[in-house]
C-alpha cells in the first residue's frame, strides 16, 4: 500500500495538517518542521493527493496549451518545451487545437480556462484586443505574439529576415520574392517587416507574392506565382510552404537552386529531408515553451501585475544555410 500522509506525519512527528501545510504552503511552517516533513514523506515516497493539495492552494496543478495546428510541426517542437518544463514542477499540461480556426479560438481559450491555472497561447490569430481582454480574466501567457501588457516569449523575426536577406545578397540575388503566411498572422507581418527593411538596406528588390496558408499546399499554391516574378531567390513564411514550393518547382522542371533559391523559416526536422535539403532560419522552438512555463509559473506565485505584466524574452534564430540556395544565374525562363 502506498504511503499516506498519517504515515508521514506519524514518522515526523507531527499532525496530518501539519504535514499538508509543510508540502503545499511551505512558507508557513517553520524551517525545521518542514526539513522533517520532507524528509520523512521523501524516506516512505509519499507523493501528496493532487486533488486534495487543490483544496488548500487553490491550484489545480493544470495548465493550458492552445495551439493553431498540431499537424505543422513548427509546434510539436513548443509543445515539448512545454511539457518537460512542466514536468519539472509537477504541472500537467491540456492541449486544444485550434484548427487555424480564428472565430473558434476565443471560445475554446476561455472554455479551457475554466479547468487550469493559467494558459500558454501559441501563435493565436485573434486580434489584440480580444488577447488583452482574455488576459485579463485568466493568467495568460504569449509564444510568437507579443500584446501590450500580456507576458509572452517571441522570436526576433526581423533579424532572422535580415540574415536570409544579407546570404542572399552574397549569392548576388537582386530580385527576391516573398511568400507570406496567413493575413492573421502576427509573425507573419514581422516577418515581412525586416524583410522589406533588409531589402532597402541592401539596395534589393523585394516582391510581395502574396498570403498563403501556412502549408505545404501553401506553398504548392504560391509556386507559379512566384516564379512568375521573375526572381532569382523566394524566402517563404515557414518552412512548409518552402517545401511546398520545392515540391512545385521541381515538378515543373525548375532546378534549386541553379534556376531559383529558396528560403524557409523555423528548421523543422523535415528541412534537412527535403531535396535539395532547406536552407532556412532556426528558431529555438524548444525553449521558447520552457520559457512561457517559467513566466507562466511566476504569475501564479506572485500575482503582483506590477512585477508580471509586460514581461517578455526574445529569442533569436540562426541562418543554416544548406543546399536550396546558390549562386544568382538570372531569372527562371518559363
Amino acid at each position: 500500500m502506498p504511503a499516506t500522509i498519517r504515515d508521514v506525519a506519524r514518522l515526523a512527528g507531527v499532525s496530518a495538517s501539519t504535514v499538508s501545510r509543510a508540502l503545499s504552503l511551505p512558507d508557513v511552517v517553520n524551517v525545521a518542521t518542514r526539513a522533517r516533513v520532507q524528509a520523512a514523506a521523501e524516506q516512505l515516497g509519499y507523493a501528496p493527493n493532487k486533488a486534495a493539495r487543490g483544496l488548500i492552494t487553490g491550484r489545480t496543478g493544470n495548465i493550458g496549451l492552445v495551439v493553431p495546428d498540431l499537424a505543422n510541426p513548427f509546434f510539436p517542437s513548443v509543445v515539448k518545451g512545454v511539457q518537460a518544463r512542466a514536468r519539472m514542477h509537477d504541472v500537467a499540461v491540456f492541449l486544444a487545437d485550434t484548427d487555424e480556426d480564428v472565430d473558434a479560438e476565443i471560445g475554446l481559450v476561455l472554455a479551457l480556462a475554466k479547468q487550469v491555472d493559467g494558459l500558454i497561447l501559441c501563435s493565436p490569430r485573434a486580434g489584440d484586443e480580444d488577447l488583452a481582454n482574455v488576459a485579463a480574466e485568466t493568467n495568460v501567457v504569449l509564444v510568437n505574439r507579443l500584446v501590450e501588457g500580456v507576458p509572452g516569449v517571441t522570436f526576433d523575426n526581423e533579424g532572422g529576415m535580415r540574415q536570409a536577406i544579407a546570404h542572399l545578397v552574397a549569392l548576388g540575388h537582386r530580385k527576391i520574392a516573398w511568400v507570406g503566411g496567413p493575413e492573421t498572422s502576427w509573425s507573419s507581418a514581422h516577418r515581412s517587416i525586416g524583410l522589406y527593411a533588409a531589402a532597402h538596406d541592401n539596395g534589393v528588390k523585394l516582391v510581395d507574392v502574396g498570403h498563403f496558408a501556412p502549408t505545404y499546399e501553401g506553398g504548392m499554391a504560391a509556386a507559379d506565382q512566384t516564379v512568375a516574378t521573375g526572381a532569382t531567390a523566394v524566402v517563404a513564411y515557414n518552412d512548409l510552404v518552402a517545401i511546398g514550393l520545392l515540391a512545385r518547382l521541381h515538378a515543373r522542371g525548375i532546378s534549386v537552386p541553379d534556376d531559383l533559391s529558396v528560403v524557409g523559416i523555423d528548421d523543422i526536422a523535415m528541412s534537412r529531408m527535403s531535396r535539395p535539403a532547406l536552407t532556412t532560419v532556426r528558431l529555438p522552438k524548444q525553449k521558447a515553451g520552457e520559457i512561457a512555463v517559467e513566466l507562466l509559473l511566476a504569475m501564479l506565485d506572485d500575482p503582483d501585475p506590477d512585477t508580471i505584466i509586460g514581461t517578455r524574452g526574445t529569442l533569436h534564430g540562426e541562418l543554416m544555410v544548406r543546399d536550396s540556395t546558390g549562386v544568382a544565374t538570372g531569372p527562371v525562363r518559363s
